[in-house]
Parts: structure tokens; C-alpha cells; sequence
């Protein structure tokens, strides 16, 4: 179900509000140029700064401008347990097609705790799950065997990896033998190498910018043309590196200003991509031929 490029949505500000006139054009452009799903509320769309409302309307914002073209995974995670039950349901309710759940961020919790809080979700509500690993945000590591048993629940389908680190790919692949498992990565810098492990598809934030380039790379790899998708992603190289010039989404909303498709707002505390940020984030659009 979940393959290729899936952007991870920027949430458009104006004022200090979410755009739902902006989000819903943006949602159309990535779907008209070959994003095969949507993530609205997760790390790119700023979920940390939402309120509750704001979150459930920008999940609920996607599902009615997607119309169903394409499958919401909507971001539903929380370092509470009870509160990402309310998440995952409120996605359920609302006609999302699978829950993106990050692991607990500040608890710290040992690998029992991260099994136990996947599994309270897993058998709280039947909506398919894709557990989230970035260990950089959370201060926590899903471990492979971890990540085994919990394959084994009904709900949990897959995993977004936004280790970086490949040789996961394959020992997540040796532990899920005989569950269909979706292997998504979560670093756009590795991405092409993760399919190449045996990864089905990339959630992005190069595709919130390049959502046709993104698509057309997997697309590539997809049809047994590695050269070509090496060849675009050699193009995309230094514009993964350019959206985290500056903390992210600063330089996508930067990105996505300059192609009149929204603001560059952000809130605090991510600050918009200063001068000297934005000089590189220009050669590197230059270099992938944007």
C-alpha cells in the first residue's frame, strides 16, 4: 500500500493561523506531480507547535483534499501513550488510511517500555500503524528485535527509519520473515541506497519541494533503472542536505515562498532560514536543476 515518495506535509502558516487554502493547493501539486501518499502532522509539519484542535483539523484538512486520490498516513504520535490512542483514534474516525507513530520522545523509555507503548496503541485501535525510529529527535532507538516483535501485531505494518543506517533494512527484513512489512526510510540522504536494501519508499522533506524529481527517482528504481535514479538523486544530493541548512521546515517553507505556494512562516521556536542559509539553499535548487 505505502511505497515511493510520500512527503512528509510543511503546515502552512499565515499570521499565525494555519492556510487551509494554501495546504489544500499544496496537497493537489503534490499529488498532481506523483507523490503516492501524504503525511500531514509529522516531525516536517511542525506537530511539536500544534494544539490538538489544530492537529485534528490539519489531519482532517488532508483526508477531505486528498478526495481518496492517494492514502493519508496521518502523524498521530506523542510521548504519551494515552494521548497518541486519542490520535491514532481521532485518524481512524476521520477516514486516515494508516497512523504515523513516533516513538516516545524525552521519557527515554527502555526497549520493554517502547514494545508495551506500540502495543497499548496496536490494541486500542484497529488502524494500521507505521512505527517511527529517529533517534535524533526522541533520544530513544527502536532496536531490530524490538522492531521484530512488534511486526508481529496485527496493526503494525511498517516502519519509517530515519537512522540513516542501511544494514537495518536488511536485519529488519531477516526478522519480519513472513510478515508484510513496509520498510520506509525517513532520511532523505539514504534513501536511494534504502530501497536498494529492500526499502519500498522514502516520507520525505526533499518532496515537499521536488515532489515530481522525488517521485520520478523511485519511479526509476522501480522500472530496474538504477543509473537513472542515480542520476537524479546525484541532482537532489545537495538540496537533502540544504533543507536542514537550517532546523527544518525553515528552508522547505523557504522553498515552497520563493514557488508562491506559501508562506515561509514558521513558529518558534524554528526560525525562517536566515540569508546565508538561503544562498545555499539557492545553489543547491540551481544544482537540482529547480
Amino acid at each position: 500500500m505505502f511505497h515511493g515518495s510520500i512527503p512528509a506535509l510543511v503546515t502552512p502558516f499565515k499570521n499565525g493561523a494555519i492556510d487551509r487554502e494554501a495546504f489544500a493547493n499544496l496537497i493537489d501539486w503534490q499529488i498532481e506531480q506523483g507523490s503516492s501518499a501524504l503525511v500531514p502532522c509529522g516531525t516536517t509539519g511542525e506537530s511539536a507547535t500544534l494544539s490538538h484542535d489544530e492537529h485534528r483539523m490539519v489531519v482532517e484538512n488532508c483526508i477531505e483534499s486528498a478526495k481518496g486520490r492517494v492514502p493519508v498516513i496521518a502523524g498521530a504520535g506523542s510521548n504519551s501513550t494515552r494521548e497518541a490512542i486519542e490520535l491514532v483514534s481521532h485518524a481512524k474516525s476521520v477516514g486516515a488510511d494508516a497512523a504515523l507513530v513516533i516513538c516516545p520522545y524525552y521519557n527515554k523509555p527502555n526497549q520493554d517500555g517502547l514494545e508495551a507503548h506500540f502495543r497499548a496503541i496496536n490494541d486500542s485501535v484497529s488502524l494500521p500503524l507505521i512505527v517511527y525510529n529517529v533517534p535524533s529527535r526522541t533520544a530513544c532507538d527502536l532496536l531490530p528485535e524490538t522492531v521484530a516483535k512488534l511486526a508481529k501485531l496485527p496493526n503494525v505494518i511498517g516502519i519509517k527509519d530515519a537512522t540513516g543506517d542501511l544494514g537495518r533494512v536488511s536485519l529488519h527484513t531477516a526478522l519480519t520473515q513472513g510478515e508484510q512489512f513496509h520498510q520506509l526510510s525517513g532520511d532523505d540522504m539514504s534513501a536511494l541506497g534504502h530501497r536498494g536494501m529492500g526499502g519500498a519508499g522514502c516520507i520525505s522533506v526533499t518532496a515537499n519541494v521536488a515532489p515530481r524529481q522525488c517521485a520520478d527517482m523511485h519511479d526509476a528504481f522501480n522500472r530496474g533503472d538504477l543509473k537513472a535514479a542515480q542520476a537524479i538523486e546525484a541532482r537532489l544530493i545537495r538540496l537533502h542536505n540544504a533543507m536542514f541548512e537550517t532546523p527544518s521546515p525553515g528552508p522547505a517553507k523557504y522553498v515552497l515562498a520563493k514557488m508562491g505556494l506559501c508562506d515561509a512562516e514558521v513558529r518558534l521556536p524554528i526560525t525562517a532560514s536566515d540569508e546565508a542559509a538561503q544562498a545555499i539553499i539557492d545553489e543547491a535548487l540551481e544544482a537540482a536543476q529547480l
